[in-house]
């Protein structure tokens, strides 16, 4: 019976040492259920390894920075750890990093100013549950409780955001910024609301936590609908391309129907004089005016299924067309793929490069010949991107290629291939290979699963 009166009055007194001692198993529960939340809503897979490495690693720097550093001051120590540690050890973006912050402090301050002011009406003070071991309990159990529930309601119902992937650079950079602000402005609240909310009026308090919620939520609403029309404007501009290739399509078959009957009598000349030569050079040239309309059936939304991918591709095939080289398109592979293994942005940025060079080179051979190939290769587990050209340069040198300011084109400043290796640099799953022989040159670009 002493001892658990022991227990029960060190509970219920300030305890500065007690409060650091509990604050070690709380700050690691804190870490995953604030973990478990912030993924939930901003759709990011983790896998078991990088969650129990987030914990540890996290909760072992957290714990030592409360240790170490004045209580006033840790708390915004944290606030720039949080988001280095989301972003090196959970492998997301920059800016799903700092809304991992914002999105959580918001919730947690929220029910946070709840607590608190359900236990004023019992007369305990934040300052008591600040330093009092089992108001401090009872209040962050409870808010850990509400966001683990909240968490998982958001994965049953699926209420996340995706947009992000599609927004723009400039609203990304918008959005972080504003998400900045937000945390220092957080920051400031949580001081006040600490050491100042029993000398300040209820309704005071209230104000502020109502205007900061408003500005957050207008402020993320005018964001993402921002991205929302950036998002409608590009969409608008693949329609275009399609519209574009559908129309060329047409005008190809319409004039096949046309001229079909002067093709069979053709056809019918060369056999009827035995003339084998004749018909070979004949159905050769037809064949490459059949493999133009093929190309362009190949030049769809539903075989290059994604939207980016497909905008490319189609501006690069009617540059090409308009110097008279011949695009072969060979699509067997679910393009969305892709992003699954790399940023789409990297992926377009190298295939435009490799494309450029590409066209350029073959625009001034007497054969101007693309060919582009994208595939799986099952027993390696990889994704192929295969682009082969004629080209007139048989000496050129496949590694002096990729170095910064090389070119053997007049005029060029040779920083293409050279972005491409920096590019490649950045990924431990990408290789790029450059062989050549006497009628083609070709770039086979590998991503490894």
């Amino acid at each position: 019976m002493n001892t658990l009166q022991i227990i029960w009055s060190t509970l219920t007194v300030p305890n500065e040492l007690l409060i650091k001692f509990i604050a070690i198993p709380l700050t690691f529960l804190d870490i995953f259920v604030c973990m478990l939340y912030f993924s939930s809503i901003l759709n990011i897979n983790i896998t078991k390894k990088r969650k129990i490495l987030y914990v540890l690693i996290y909760g072992i720097v957290a714990n030592i920075i409360t240790f170490i550093t004045p209580t006033s001051y840790s708390v915004y120590v944290n606030l720039v750890v949080w988001p280095i540690m989301v972003f090196f050890i959970l492998k997301t973006s920059l800016l799903k990093s700092i809304l991992s912050e914002v999105i959580t402090m918001v919730t947690t301050s929220i029910l946070d100013f709840i607590f608190a002011n359900i236990l004023l009406t019992f007369g305990i003070t934040s300052d008591m549950i600040v330093h009092i071991p089992i108001y401090r309990l009872i209040v962050v159990l409870g808010i850990y409780l509400i966001i683990y529930l909240l968490s998982r309601l958001i994965q049953i119902f699926k209420i996340n955001i995706n947009i992000f992937e599609s927004m723009s650079l400039k609203n990304k950079i918008l959005l972080i910024a504003n998400c900045s602000l937000i945390i220092l402005v957080l920051a400031m609240q949580f001081y006040l609301v600490t050491f100042y909310s029993n000398n300040m009026p209820l309704f005071i308090t209230i104000i502020n936590i109502i205007g900061l919620i408003a500005y957050f939520s207008v402020s993320i609403y005018s964001i993402i609908n921002n991205s929302k029309l950036d998002y409608t404007i590009r969409e608008l501009e693949n329609t275009q391309s399609e519209l574009h290739t559908f129309k060329i399509l047409h005008e190809q078959v319409k004039s096949f129907k046309h001229d079909f009957s002067n093709m069979v009598n053709c056809i019918g000349g060369y056999i009827v004089n035995e003339d084998i030569s004749g018909l070979k050079r004949y159905y050769n040239e037809l064949l490459e005016e059949c493999n133009k309309t093929n190309n362009l059936y190949a030049l769809s939304p539903e075989v290059i299924n994604h939207p980016a991918i497909y905008n490319l591709l189609a501006t690069k095939y009617y540059e090409a067309d308009k110097k008279d080289v011949q695009v072969n398109l060979h699509v067997i592979l679910d393009l969305n793929e892709i992003e699954k293994f790399m940023k789409i942005y990297d992926f377009t940025r190298i295939l435009g490069i490799l494309l450029d060079n590409a066209i350029e080179a073959a625009e001034v051979c007497d054969k101007k010949i693309i060919n582009v190939t994208f595939r799986k290769d099952l027993i390696n587990d990889m994704i192929l991107v295969i682009i082969q050209n004629t080209y007139m340069n048989k000496d050129v040198d496949t590694e002096i290629i990729f170095q910064k300011g090389e070119s053997s084109k007049e005029n060029h400043s040779g920083l293409g291939l050279w972005k491409v290796r920096e590019i490649l640099m950045h990924y431990n799953n990408l290789n790029l290979f450059t062989t050549k022989n006497n009628k083609f040159f070709t770039q086979q670009f590998e991503i490894y699963k």
